[in-house]
């Protein structure tokens, strides 16, 4: 079973994102609200994606980002980020920080499918 963490402060996202992993076979999702709820959810399993908003209250998907990648014990965990940010430089940022992909809201649930077995698989 591959967890997946899904960090999003809007439920209708979250539960979008969830449908749209638990299609793909041996996928179990855990939603956080924002990024404190992330921090304290991390440690409770093993996750092998974390799928992030930007724009959160709290800490945001950038902060959560670095908190992860810096983590020896989190930092190989990959990230997409999910955002309603179409700005170039908020990409570059995310990417920078160490994210392995990025989908603009709204999104079709196949690209978001697509874009989390290309991450799984390292593409």
């Amino acid at each position: 079973m591959k967890n997946v963490l899904i960090v999003e402060d809007s439920k209708a996202i979250r539960s979008m994102i969830r449908i749209a992993v638990e299609q793909l076979k041996g996928f179990f999702a855990v939603e956080a609200a924002n990024g404190f709820e992330a921090l304290k959810t991390l440690p409770t399993r093993p996750f092998h994606l974390i799928i992030t908003d930007i724009n959160m209250p709290d800490i945001n998907g950038l902060e959560l980002i670095g908190f992860v990648k810096s983590s020896p014990a989190y930092r190989e965990i990959p990230l997409i980020i999910v955002s309603t940010e179409k700005s170039e430089e908020d990409k570059k940022r995310g990417i920078a920080l160490g994210a392995s992909g990025y989908i603009e809201k709204p999104f079709k649930q196949e690209a978001l499918i697509t874009l989390i077995e290309d991450v799984i698989a390292g593409k």
